[in-house]
């Protein structure tokens, strides 16, 4: 297993991002790849609860909507779990941090599955939300020492991959798994590809000195930066508008005249797949047109949920629209860790702390006014406020690059 220390040379922590053009050698691409393999491990088991509600509910005699609480949970805690891991672990390698966040994740899923009663299970989902959080809050600082600068879009799209697939396919498999050898079997299995995902970034990982000043106090200076400050905003106004329109999106499908199961089904697959592509794309783009991504993947998720909203009876429409919108969505991730980089290049731990922060109240606060929308005036305002909200983001993004 590698202990070496990092094999491919970067830029100083403080240096502009352009100035690295340093090719990157095989073995830091598999570290990155590494990473790539944590963040779907995590988020896969983030997702797991949602395909097995009712089994759980019922050896555990609890609700659907209580079980459902074990997704909740990994959210909430998600908020101050970012900043915390960044701001608590100040002078510990990181190749040993990154490595101690899988772990955690490895003994959450493991606690999950031999959990007699719903209160200990929910307590295990705890340290999983800290474990995801945590490790896509460093996931920048680190993969930023394992490339240079101008391979850093792409480098984060490989990492971010990660969601891309496990949003895709967590559910589905852990519907399929479910049913042929029980729900806590399933938990020990997202346990045991944990292990292998350990495995692999310590055989990967080169030693990863903690990045810029640590501590709470970095992090609070570095919240205050008034371009900081406006990339947080512009993330929960885009984030947030992509969730209030999202979390409704089967409703949003079901209004549409002449809707069947199947083709349900298969625009929420259209969506999936635009996403892992906006993913794959934005890379490249955010190493060489980032002022151009600012404005276009936010604009993606603006026309499509409005298109979406005004798209009556027409399924090819939807179609259309919701690709487009998947694609937007699919970008955002790594352009905004990637503006990032170039904001506060030599703070980018504290950067990352605010970044899973910001999305995490941004999934909440979306989720919460899409709600009242689609409850007070109907799905369709939720869409509509979730396009609007987006393009505000983009503006505030763009205003905050200016400065």
């Amino acid at each position: 297993m590698s202990t070496n220390t990092l094999s491919t040379p970067t830029q100083s922590p403080g240096a502009p991002p352009e100035v690295a053009t340093q090719a990157v050698r095989p073995t830091a691409w598999l570290a990155v790849v590494s990473l790539g393999l944590g963040i779907f491990t995590l988020v896969a088991s983030e997702f797991l609860p949602a395909s097995l509600l009712s089994p759980i509910a019922a050896e555990l005699g609890i609700t659907e909507g209580t079980a459902g609480q074990l997704v909740t949970a990994t959210s909430i805690i998600g908020i101050i779990g970012g900043p915390l891991v960044v701001s608590a672990l100040p002078r510990v390698n990181r190749r040993w941090v990154m490595a101690g966040l899988t772990t955690l994740a490895i003994v959450s899923n493991v606690l999950v599955a031999v959990s007699p009663v719903f209160g200990l299970m929910l307590a295990s989902r705890l340290l999983l939300g800290i474990a995801i959080s945590g490790f896509w809050a460093m996931s920048l600082a680190v993969t930023a020492q394992l490339v240079p600068a101008d391979r850093l879009g792409r480098a984060m799209t490989v990492v971010n991959t990660g969601v891309s697939l496990a949003t895709i396919a967590a559910v589905p498999a852990g519907a399929y798994l479910g049913e042929l050898v029980g729900w806590r079997a399933v938990f020990l299995l997202a346990a045991a590809a944990g292990v292998l995902t350990l495995v692999a970034q310590l055989a990967t990982l080169p030693s990863i000195p903690a990045s810029g000043a640590p501590g709470f106090r970095t992090l609070l200076q570095t919240a205050r930066i008034p371009v900081v400050a406006l990339g947080v905003l512009a993330i929960i106004l885009l984030a947030g508008g992509h969730f209030m329109g999202f979390t409704y999106l089967r409703p949003a499908f079901e209004a549409i005249d002449g809707i069947t199961p199947s083709l349900l089904a298969l625009l929420l697959m259209i969506f999936g797949v635009a996403s892992f592509i906006g993913n794959m794309v934005a890379g490249p783009l955010a190493d060489r047109r980032l002022p151009v991504l600012v404005i276009v993947a936010p604009a993606a998720i603006g026309v499509g949920t409005i298109v979406l909203a005004l798209a009556g009876s027409s399924v090819a429409l939807a179609a259309v629209t919701v690709f487009v919108w998947g694609v937007g969505f699919g970008a955002i991730p790594t352009m905004i860790q990637t503006w990032m980089a170039h904001v506060v290049p030599e703070r980018l731990e504290s950067a990352g702390g605010l970044i899973v922060a910001a999305f995490q109240i941004a999934i909440t606060i979306g989720a919460a006014v899409g709600g009242l929308l689609v409850d007070s005036v109907g799905v369709q305002a939720a869409l509509i406020g979730g396009g609007i909200a987006a393009v505000l983001g983009a503006g505030v993004l763009s205003s905050a690059r200016a400065r």
